[in-house]
């Protein structure tokens, strides 16, 4: 209080609280003010009504007198067409075309709206061949006609036809003579309702068939008027029908009737009048027929309670429908809605009058009034500011409680020391404090903020920290903090500075979080993003890191660094054999005997699946050798317990040399790669450095891969076929589809360079697809030709283990329609005795189709006789290997005698392959063979050098 004012205890109430808002206008003021406005609202109302009534009146007889005339043209224009009729009625004779143009001419020049008057004759099925022989004496080359396309042809079909035999004005439009009316859907459906009726009917608007004809625009509807034989009875629209002998007809045309009869009564003159008409019942853009100035204006919504108040609203259009035979003319008349300020310019004068009155009324009683407001107000400003200020006070109180509890209640751990160094006291801890350290209140109060970290006091975070306080600013630092009971935990403190109303520092607020959890977290990411997790060797990021640290100090020190790429040789065999645990847990024994084997300066890595790498700078006793990798490949080869086994696993090991393979890591460890493939190569098991014609042959390799890659979708594959001879006949009577690659810059490339890469890549499942597909293609066509060979097609072990094999040769059957029983698929030992169970519910599966079913390269797999009996073979292929030297080694020739045995006594028929000499010929032949394929008859040719040796009978 300023010593001015006086405290009011009703200054506080709800009902203060609307004066404090602000000068109001006096009841009376708002009173007087109100009526007068009523009174004048209530007076400009009833002027508004009366002058709406006066310039609706007058809008409305302008619109009756366009309507009216709008009618009696209409009705002019069906009288002239019954003339017409009655001509035809009151003639003893066939009416004339002199005639006709007697009584149309006037009306035409009366009518200039009227384009023409034409009459159409009905032509019944039977009548037509004498009518068009008729008309010819008069208009040679006469016929009935139709529009087709734009073009009028020669009418087709059984009839009935509606021809134009009079037309006037004749001149130009002699070419319509003919014209079938029925053959334009419009015109028939207008004249089927006149004829039914019997009364004048119109079409809808269309283009006229002459202006078709020579590109001329505009739209017409036409009037037409039936005719029927005389005397005949019209009880009904069957007996209409049946009297029925053609039609009178008047084309109208559709803008030049509507204008002209509104511009002959000088009815297009008056300004602010529009005239729209339409050829539809409502007024559409599409059913235009003429428009006089602006579209018609949308119908207002009507509003009850402004009729009532005002009364009826402008009037701005009026329509008015005419139904010509059932086609409605649609006339709108509309005006654009009087301007308020010249057609109600006295009600809005009275109403300008009335307020203006009010208002000054009601000011000089508000300015009464206006004193004694003035002094109210200031009365309770003063007790306004009283109230605020005492709001303050109790906001001020409750919000330092608030913020009290809100420290006592929080989560985080919180404590306050004074603002003097060094020790920086402390004052005041929140529970959670006590929670996280384990130091009650008591114990921590009075004492130095240094007891939470004890003897651990050279930390980073503590540097930052010390200098935040010293300089009286905020600071942030994460530390190692010891608990009561010693526990170390992660800290992460937010310290503020505390100033009183001067800027002084006289607090320090401490906000501590407790991030051990967290920061465990981050240790765990940055091992996995470091370390395998499987073995815990150095993964590919580490390792990395580590062959660049490795490359670094070898080149300050002219040393050279090993890097080894070890793969092991068949580790898929323990997944597919013992599961994937097992596998798991090779590679765990594997990566500890790696450890093992070299020093704890080297690096041990993991890049993935099988493969591992070995970072070896050189010893500082000498350079590396190779005893090194003999040692790793000793400890690997050792047995493995797992899963209840002991399994046996070599590796193969490519070694690249800093720096004569390479100054970086990634060229290093491509060029060790390239070698542990080539110790792949080599048979497995052993270790090969590299040389610079290894990364060329890796580098052809490539382009091999990536060509063949494309080389199905170019059809760069072709078959050749090698002839199969049965040895007692001596014919052929098979062959086997072997596939070639004919690319365009490598040439013709061997099977042997691309169908091992074609199944490390996958590539072989399309490739033997198209192989079955293209071979069952020929086959067919052999089939059809005459000659019904059997076609033996090679399958790979990737395509047998496809779970769709089944689907896909079936698929080549029918899309081929290859005969079944003559398709010969070929298997290897090791495909069918991969998986057992599996390969004989396949094999039965395709035996299901009817086809024949080989094992080729019999006796360098399994050879194992228990299974051979349960698998559903049909041929047995004694492998080239035991053919070659079956004339010169009593060896080869006895198990190549045991094998043809062994299959006959199994029920199967033998091939031998790669029969290149008579010797080996014969042998076979007086062994029984079945069959052979070879050189010796024949290399693997082109389909048409087999089609030539089918035609020309060669046998062996």
């Amino acid at each position: 209080m300023d010593g001015r004012g006086t405290s009011l205890h009703r200054s506080g109430q709800p009902g203060d609280k609307r004066r404090l808002q602000g000068p109001v206008v006096s009841r009376r003021a708002l009173l007087v003010l109100a009526i007068g406005i009523l009174l004048t609202l209530f007076l400009s109302g009833r002027v508004y009504r009366v002058e709406t009534e006066k310039h609706n009146a007058q809008f409305t007889r302008e619109a009756e007198l366009r309507v009216r005339l709008f009618d009696e043209s209409i009705d002019d224009a069906v009288t002239g067409l019954r003339s017409l009729n009655q001509l035809f009625a009151i003639s003893d004779t066939p009416v004339s075309r002199a005639q006709f143009r007697a009584m149309a001419m006037p009306l035409l020049k009366e009518h200039p709206y009227l384009r023409s008057f034409v009459f159409h004759r009905y032509v019944r099925p039977g009548e037509r061949r004498a009518y068009e022989a008729a008309m010819r004496t008069r208009h040679p080359g006469f016929t009935i006609k139709q529009e087709r396309e734009g073009r009028l042809v020669p009418a087709t079909g059984p009839g009935p036809w509606l021809v134009i035999e009079f037309f006037e004005p004749l001149p130009r439009n002699d070419l319509l003579l003919g014209y079938d009316g029925l053959s334009d859907p419009v015109h028939a459906l207008a004249a089927q309702r006149a004829i039914d009726s019997g009364m004048v009917a119109a079409s809808g608007l269309k283009p006229f068939v002459q202006s078709r004809q020579r590109g001329v625009e505009g739209k017409v509807f036409t009037l037409m008027a039936p005719l029927y034989r005389p005397g005949a009875p019209l009880d009904d629209v069957a007996a209409r029908r049946r009297a029925f002998i053609g039609e009178n007809v008047a084309g109208v045309h559709a803008h030049r009737f509507a204008r002209q009869i509104f511009e002959r009564a000088g009815l297009l003159a008056t300004a602010g009048i529009h005239i729209n008409v339409y050829a539809a019942p409502s007024p559409t853009e599409a059913a235009l027929l003429f428009r006089h100035g602006a579209p018609p204006p949308p119908v207002p919504g009507a509003s009850p309670l402004l009729e009532r108040l005002l009364g009826p609203a402008a009037l701005t259009r009026v329509s008015h429908t005419v139904d010509i035979g059932g086609t409605p003319l649609h006339l709108v008349v509309s005006r654009a809605p009087p301007a308020a300020g010249s057609a109600h310019a006295s009600a809005l004068l009275v109403l300008a009058a009335g307020i203006a009155l009010s208002l000054l009324g009601a000011a000089y009683l508000d300015a009464v009034a206006a004193r004694s407001r003035i002094i109210e107000r200031t009365v309770e400003e003063r007790t306004a500011q009283l109230h605020a200020r005492t709001c303050e006070l109790q906001r001020t109180a409750a919000e330092l409680q608030l913020r009290n509890r809100a420290i006592e209640a929080s989560a985080n751990a919180m404590f306050i020391t004074g603002a003097q160094g060094p020790d920086y006291i402390v004052e005041y801890v929140n529970p959670a404090f006590e929670r996280t350290t384990g130091y009650p209140s008591a114990e921590m109060v009075g004492k130095p903020t240094k007891l939470l970290v004890g003897a651990d006091v050279e930390q980073p975070g503590l540097i930052e920290l010390r200098a935040a306080l010293a300089a009286c600013r905020e600071g942030h630092a994460t530390v190692r903090c010891y608990r009561k009971d010693g526990a170390m935990y992660w800290n992460e403190v937010y310290l503020a500075p505390v100033r009183d109303e001067n800027g002084e520092v006289h607090h320090f607020v401490h906000v501590n979080y407790d991030v051990t959890e967290t920061k465990r977290y981050q240790e765990q990411l940055e091992y996995r993003a470091n370390f395998d997790p499987l073995t815990g060797l150095a993964n590919r990021n580490l390792l990395q890191d580590r062959l660049q640290q490795a490359i670094s100090y070898a080149s300050r020190t002219r040393r050279t660094v090993w890097v080894a790429f070890l793969d092991l040789d068949r580790f898929k065999f323990v997944n597919d054999s013992a599961g994937h645990s097992c596998g798991d847990m090779l590679l765990k024994v594997v990566a500890e005997r790696l450890q093992a084997s070299v020093r704890a300066a080297d690096t041990v890595g993991r890049m993935g699946g099988d493969e591992f790498v070995l970072v070896l700078p050189q010893y500082e006793t000498g350079p590396m050798t190779a005893a090194t990798i003999e040692k790793v490949m000793a400890q690997v080869a050792r047995p493995i317990p797992a899963g209840g086994k002991e399994f046996f696993v070599s590796c193969s090991i490519g070694i690249a040399v800093f720096p004569d393979d390479g100054s970086d890591s990634e060229t290093l460890l491509m060029h060790a790669d390239v070698a542990m493939y080539r110790a792949k190569e080599m048979g497995r098991n052993n270790y090969q450095f590299f040389e610079p014609a290894l990364n060329t042959r890796t580098q052809a390799r490539l382009r091999i891969e990536s060509a063949l890659r494309n080389a199905l979708a170019r059809d760069e594959f072709v078959l050749h076929y090698q002839p199969q001879v049965d040895l007692k006949t001596g014919r052929m009577i098979g062959v086997e589809a072997l596939i070639r690659w004919q690319h365009p810059e490598f040439g013709m490339v061997s099977p042997a360079e691309f169908i091992t890469l074609a199944e490390e890549t996958g590539l072989i499942v399309p490739i033997g697809a198209w192989v079955l597909r293209s071979a069952c293609a020929q086959g067919r066509a052999w089939q059809a030709a005459g000659y019904p060979l059997r076609m033996a097609v090679n399958l790979s072990g990737i395509q047998f283990a496809q779970h769709d094999l089944v689907q896909t040769v079936v698929a080549a059957l029918d899309d081929s329609g290859f005969d079944p029983a003559c398709l010969e698929i070929e298997l290897t030992e090791s495909i069918v005795m991969h998986d057992v169970e599996k390969s004989i519910a396949t094999l039965h599966q395709l035996k299901l189709l009817g086809v024949q079913l080989a094992v080729d390269d019999f006796g360098t797999g399994y050879s194992s006789l228990a299974y051979l009996k349960l698998f559903p073979i049909d041929v047995l292929k004694i492998d080239q290997s035991f053919v070659r030297d079956i004339a010169t080694s009593a060896d080869d020739a006895m198990i190549v005698l045991s094998m043809i045995s062994l299959a006959h006594n199994l029920g199967l028929k033998v091939i031998a392959e790669g029969v290149e000499t008579p010797e080996q010929l014969a042998y076979l032949r007086r062994h029984d063979c079945d069959e052979i394929q070879g050189n010796h008859f024949s290399r693997p040719i082109a389909a048409a050098a087999i089609g030539q040796m089918l035609h020309t009978e060669r046998c062996l």
